[in-house]
């Protein structure tokens, strides 16, 4: 059987944590921050854990996460 590929975008947003959820980035942060609070732009840049009913999917084009 041969390799499996991995999606080269979907690597780049993902990583996997200790207990094997899939952790991602949060959106919104890119620009007009100035409208934003410091509350928002603060919890922006917290990592957030992908939904369960997602991860089935991101597990498929990520076999070697």
């Amino acid at each position: 059987m041969p390799k499996m590929k991995t999606n080269r975008g979907a690597a780049k947003r993902f990583t996997k944590t200790g207990s094997g959820k899939i952790k991602r980035k949060k959106a919104y942060l890119r620009h007009i921050l100035s409208n934003k609070t410091a509350k928002q732009k603060r919890n922006l840049r917290k990592a957030a854990i992908v939904d369960a009913v997602d991860a089935p999917q991101l597990r498929k084009i990520l076999p070697y996460l």
